[in-house]
């Protein structure tokens, strides 16, 4: 079995861009003609102002005044050249089905379901294990991909537990036997054991994750609830009748001495008389990250007063009273549930996706989320690739089974996350709020160097406390008509990122920053 220590020199056949020699890069740059490339939309030259003064038209990229690249280029990874496809399609393993699979542990990397990862492989046994996927008759055309990382404090590499498996889309051989590849996050999976053959080629025993189906709230079961609620029908009759039926009284006050002074409000107010199928109008696209709102608070409190109303009727006729509290009841449209319709709402997949799409839109804009309201799972797996958090987030994301859990951890960073900091000296980069849409897999996308380093990257329009390294080098860009600078913390000198300038005086913005989200520090939610 391979040992952490083997990890790490596994990890040191792949050199980290801030070792790369900046002057092998270094060539002439190219003019405004050679970049007109057929993806890049160019807007009229009357458009002057600079793009980084009005960030919501980059943000959110439909303003053609202000920015004029394309962002479907940058998705397609063409730095890494003529690759072939490999038209091949995996379906989709068995929960609980166990594999051996060529292994890739990637530092720095999360992949996710759905998600693209590009690899330029160039290690010996690594292109050997590239060769066996794409012939293994089992799972053809798959690799198994997992991160690995160093704890704080040490130096060795650790992997993770939880990763996803990787089909092979796309492929090309260079002249120096390296190979440059394009893959496709599949399905989750549980790392059993790992270890090298006999030819060094890293081998890993996974089981597949089997993945919950989304539900919608099950109103017909939750109306069943009915020997609960005539409890409060039975309350409301014994004031009506003035006290006729003390035993009955007894009864109700019997079981309602078993509860907190919490759980005897929440019962009162809630066990009601109306039809099932009665619910509580709660706005779907609240701003609110509250699950109860004010109109459920509300409703409780007029519960609450036409009980006391109905406790307080005793001169009038019995049958009179008592119908005319049980209408006052049925009024606030309770539902036959122990609990108020928006306690479910929280564990409702459907309308937790439609929750999450909405502040995506409102606070990242693109790609859109609306077409993936429909499946849940799937809209989950979506943000969590592109959402822009730390990579020991993005991990956490990945770990979580359950797709109402998953959904209530992005909606509650997508709701309180603020600060992008550097994790080394914690000096803040960065806001939320300066975030930039330069590709079509959103705000965090992965892009792999010259020398297979792989780095997934968030994009931002300004950034703060980062200092210039070298010159600009246009070679090996990954945003075609922009020049990169390695861009390292002020504070203490961590490699933070790079910052693209365009060559090009038609293209817009005319400078943005990539920073690497393994060197942003854990989120700190701005309410604390």
């Amino acid at each position: 079995m391979e040992t952490d220590d083997e990890i790490e020199v596994e990890e040191g056949g792949i050199p980290e861009t801030e070792e790369l020699q900046i002057d092998q890069f270094l060539f002439e740059e190219e003019d405004d003609e050679q970049f007109d490339h057929p993806l890049i939309h160019f807007s009229s030259p009357s458009s002057s102002s600079s793009s980084q003064d009005q960030p919501n038209g980059i943000v959110n990229g439909n303003s053609s005044d202000e920015f004029t690249f394309n962002t479907s280029i940058a998705s397609l990874h063409t730095y890494l050249g003529d690759v072939e496809d490999t038209s091949h399609r995996t379906d989709f393993l068995d929960g609980g089905a166990i594999f051996n699979l060529p292994l890739f542990c990637l530092q720095g990397v999360v992949l996710f379901p759905g998600a693209t990862l590009p690899l330029r492989v160039t290690v010996s046994r690594f292109v050997t294990a590239i060769e066996r996927a794409l012939s293994q008759v089992d799972v053809p055309y798959t690799i198994a991909v997992i991160r690995s990382h160093r704890e704080t404090g040490s130096f060795t590499m650790k992997a993770a537990s939880i990763g996803t498996t990787a089909v092979i889309r796309q492929y090309g051989h260079l002249e120096d036997g390296s190979l440059n590849v394009v893959t496709r996050g599949q399905q989750r999976f549980h790392l059993r054991r790992r270890w090298n053959d006999v030819d060094g080629v890293p081998y890993g025993e996974i089981q597949i994750i089997e993945e919950d189906l989304p539900l919608r709230t099950p109103r017909d079961a939750f109306g069943k609830s009915t020997s609960s609620s005539n409890i409060l029908c039975r309350r409301v009759k014994v004031h009506a009748l003035n006290g006729e039926n003390d035993s009955e009284a007894n009864l109700d006050e019997g079981f309602k001495s078993k509860f907190s002074s919490i759980e005897r409000k929440t019962h009162l107010s809630v066990i009601g008389c109306g039809s099932a199928s009665d619910t509580i109008n709660v706005a779907a696209n609240s701003s609110n990250v509250n699950f109860m709102h004010k109109s459920d608070q509300e409703m409780w409190s007029n519960l609450d007063l036409s009980i006391e109303n109905c406790s307080t009727s005793g001169k009038q006729s019995s049958e009179e009273g008592f119908n005319r509290c049980l209408k006052n009841i049925r009024s606030h449209k309770i539902s036959n549930a122990f609990l108020p319709h928006w306690v479910y709402r929280m564990y409702d997949p459907y309308w937790l996706a439609q929750r999450a799409a909405d502040m995506w839109k409102q606070i990242i804009g693109v790609p859109s989320m609306d077409s993936l309201i429909k499946k849940p799972g799937v809209l989950s797996f979506h943000i969590a690739s592109k959402i822009p958090v730390s990579e020991s987030t993005r991990q956490q994301l990945l770990d979580i089974d359950g797709i109402v859990y998953r959904l209530r951890r992005e909606i509650e960073l997508l709701d309180s996350i603020d600060l992008i900091r550097c994790r080394r000296c914690q000096t803040t980069i960065a806001k939320r709020s300066n975030m930039l849409v330069m590709s079509d897999e959103g705000p965090l996308g992965a892009y792999v160097n010259p020398g297979g380093y792989v780095h997934e990257i968030m994009t931002l329009y300004k950034a703060n406390g980062l200092s210039l390294v070298g010159h600009a080098v246009t070679e090996y860009s990954w945003f075609p008509g922009y020049a990169w600078t390695i861009a390292n913390c002020a504070t203490c000198g961590t490699q933070m990122g790079w910052l693209f300038t365009t060559t090009n005086k038609k293209l817009k913005p005319g400078s943005f920053w990539g920073i690497r989200s393994c060197q942003v520090a854990e989120e700190i939610p701005q309410n604390l």
